[in-house]
């Protein structure tokens, strides 16, 4: 064994998970963890995750570089090459790795990929790479690292905002954590981070919410194995307070998985809840489960394997006093934590997406009483899931008034309030609070 074959063996890593999120539809998230797992050094697994997010991020501008410096397109044999040189580049051009690393392991890669004929070639194009700058894309999408339709989209949508939009997804995500309230309280978390060498800061708005500028491994964070931390971005951090439940409310978590929110919501209200917290995965449920034993509130909810939609298979019929819907979405709003998100949606996933975001509006109206309160919350910048989505509820719906709250950051007009990415450090997320008319 060669003495770059460590090295190479992380980048043919990387390699094989890029492929599988480019060319064969698969999860970055759900490709990560088992690659991350394989891998015992800290420091490579910290390596395999950074090359894998920036070769994604910005897979744009790589990709026409390719176009530029290869004299064909590799052989469909090869794809999985083609993705080790994506993952070279970032390491030359966003990474900024020294010639050791980024190009005399990554070659070899080549040949731990079973391609040992491109070794050369691998090693000749990232070369290149570090002589010359890479050629500028004609096209701005593809200069910006997203989809066509996606770009248009943002741009019809957020003319102004669609720059630092794009900027914000192409750059990395702040860890946020928040303090299971119910298991200690903020400064005690903030000393213990502390004291293992965590530097983290609190956030002035919302009192359970911890950042940390360098993402950690959550085995470094004190007091998460004993459910005293969550990591939860801080826009879905709001939701809760939101909805603000109270002890003895029947509330409905409509698609609860995997159970961030399920949580907060037991934390807010502490004793009393009576919570119903609905999933039509069962995979996701089963996480939720273990997320709720974790942080000590398995006995605080029931939860279901349901479609929510199918109202007649699983509701009692006693309304409910507050209902989170926290829809089905494009993900457009946590694309930098979930590069892949730009390359595997379309917009005739968005018109599909509208369509059961409509359904499952309609369908649990009906179960909340006279006077509750449903918050309708997705990940999405798309005015089509959001703004456009609530006003045409709120058209045909007599009974539903908007009564979302201002927010600093609420952006276009409409019923509800956007987030846009970065804003407040946190994800692109919209929710709206709709109320239910008491006049029958």
């Amino acid at each position: 064994m060669t003495a770059a074959a460590p090295g190479a063996a992380v980048r043919a890593a990387a390699a094989r998970l890029v492929h599988g999120v480019l060319d064969r539809g698969r999860s970055l998230k759900a490709g990560l963890q088992p690659a991350l797992w394989a891998i015992d050094d800290p420091r490579d697994r910290a390596l395999l995750e950074a090359m894998a997010f920036q070769a994604l991020r910005w897979r744009g501008p790589y990709e026409h570089a390719l176009s530029q410096w290869l004299a064909r397109p590799l052989p469909a044999r090869h794809r999985v090459i083609h993705a080790l040189l994506l993952v070279g580049l970032a390491q030359r051009v966003a990474m900024r790795l020294p010639d050791h690393a980024s190009v005399s392991a990554t070659a070899e890669a080549a040949r731990t990929l079973g391609a040992p004929g491109m070794v050369g070639l691998v090693n000749a194009l990232l070369r290149r790479a570090g002589r010359e700058p890479l050629p500028e894309a004609p096209q701005p999408w593809a200069r910006a690292s997203h989809p066509r339709w996606l770009f248009d989209r943002l741009g019809q949508d957020w003319p102004r905002q669609r720059a630092d939009i794009l900027d914000a997804n192409n750059a990395p995500a702040p860890m946020w954590l928040r303090v299971n309230r119910l298991r200690g309280d903020r400064e005690s978390v903030l000393v213990a981070l502390a004291e293992a060498g965590v530097e983290a800061v609190p956030d002035a708005l919302h009192p359970d919410a911890v950042r940390l500028e360098t993402a950690v491994p959550v085995t470094r964070l004190p007091g998460f194995e004993q459910g005293r931390l969550s990591v939860q971005d801080i826009a879905a951090q709001s939701m809760a307070p939101l909805l603000a439940p109270q002890p003895g409310e029947r509330v409905l978590d409509a698609c609860a998985a995997p159970g961030g929110k399920t949580a907060h919501l037991l934390e807010q209200a502490g004793d009393g809840l009576e919570l119903l917290a609905l999933d039509a995965d069962a995979g996701r449920l089963a996480r939720l489960a273990s997320t709720l034993a974790r942080l000590g509130l398995a006995t605080g909810v029931t939860t279901r394997h349901a479609d929510a939609v199918a109202v007649e298979a699983w509701w009692d019929g006693r309304p409910f006093d507050a209902i989170l819907l926290d829809a089905p979405c494009s993900a457009t709003g946590v694309i930098r934590r979930q590069p892949d998100v730009k390359w595997h949606r379309s917009a005739a996933d968005v018109e599909a997406l509208t369509q059961v975001q409509a359904r499952l509006l309609d369908a649990l109206w009906p179960l909340l009483r006279p006077g509750g309160r449903l918050l309708y919350a997705t990940c999405s910048v798309l005015r089509a899931e959001n703004h456009d989505q609530v006003a045409a509820f709120l058209a045909r719906t007599p009974d539903a008034t908007d009564t979302t709250p201002p927010a600093p950051w609420s952006a276009g007009a409409g019923p509800g309030c956007q987030r846009l990415p970065g804003e407040g450090g946190g994800d692109g997320f919209f929710h709206a609070m709709l109320v239910k008319s008491t006049r029958r």
